[in-house]
């Protein structure tokens, strides 16, 4: 049982300390990229840590289960795990966490389905707005331009995506700024980050009392968004990309006094046009080193017992 229990304060310890550590780091906004993959290391750490008890549990609880996790293992290694203690919590303890397996995967079927439901009816929509001339495919344009009033750009995901721009915008954005705007979309495109906002609100969604899943899907939001900023920054220009922003949400009312849903574009132009110094090479380099090892703690802990049997 002490193998299962240390796994489940392991993921429980990681998942209540991740988002008061990262909200007081700095360096996230300097680095969105490296934030991004710390956060999903973090999940998949905790997530692994919920796997490997739920796993030992079970087959403390039930010989079949015991027979499959340690058919190929010495009867040594068995022996060190001393699954006959864990007692009658175990197969409530693995339950729980089979439970908790399931519901998440059903959670993510299910954002996933939104989202398929979603971007059908904006393809719906644009195929009404921009009708298909005799001999185009569907998809086939990577560059949709829409007519409109409101300058707009976004990025439509899918196994073709696309990225669609009104008129309003083309009249708005000027040379090097449109560039920019574009190249904020696709770089979008290419990370795949809708997978990471479909995966982070899943979870979110599924447990909304875990703060370190409410947190990913926040941060996942604010990250990608700034990732994609330095994405066309580093092509077209901090101003030019600041610029190109403030012409997109001026009309919106998002530098306003008030508060909006789209507050945090205030804050993007900011940091585009106040800079601050990079991480060093080898500090970025740490910090990836360092997230990649957080799901491996979990198993090195699972492991321990085996080891030191066979030792």
């Amino acid at each position: 049982m002490l193998v299962s229990l240390a796994l489940l304060l392991l993921g429980a310890l990681t998942a209540l300390a991740t988002p008061r550590v990262m909200a007081r780091a700095k360096w996230p906004e300097r680095e969105p990229v490296v934030a991004l993959w710390v956060w999903q290391c973090v999940v998949a750490g905790v997530l692994v840590s919920f796997a490997l008890s739920m796993t030992f549990s079970a087959a403390a609880a039930w010989q079949a289960v015991r027979g499959h996790v340690f058919a190929p293992a010495p009867h040594a290694v068995v022996e060190a795990y001393a699954l006959a203690a864990y007692g009658p919590w175990s197969a409530v303890i693995a339950v729980l966490l089979a439970l908790g397996g399931l519901w998440s995967g059903a959670m993510l079927l299910r954002e996933v389905g939104r989202a398929r439901r979603r971007r059908r009816q904006r393809r719906a929509e644009l195929l009404v707005r921009a009708p298909l001339m005799p001999g185009e495919e569907p998809g086939a344009d990577r560059l949709v331009v829409l007519e409109g009033e409101r300058p707009d750009a976004w990025w439509l995901p899918g196994t073709a995506p696309q990225l669609v721009i009104t008129t309003a915008a083309l009249g708005r954005l000027k040379g090097r700024q449109l560039d920019a705007v574009l190249a904020h979309e696709q770089g979008h495109a290419q990370a795949r980050h809708d997978w990471l906002l479909h995966c982070s609100s899943a979870l979110a969604n599924g447990f909304p009392q875990v703060p370190v899943f409410a947190a990913f899907r926040d941060e996942m939001h604010r990250l990608v968004e700034l990732a994609a900023d330095d994405v066309a920054s580093r092509r077209f220009g901090r101003l030019t990309t600041a610029l190109a922003l403030v012409g997109l949400n001026e009309d919106r009312g998002v530098f306003g006094p008030c508060p909006t849903p789209q507050a945090e574009v205030p804050h993007r132009v900011n940091r585009l046009l106040a800079p601050v110094e990079r991480l060093t090479a080898g500090r970025r380099l740490r910090l990836t080193a360092a997230a990649a090892l957080v799901p491996v703690v979990p198993v090195i802990v699972a492991f321990v017992p085996g080891l030191r049997a066979l030792g």
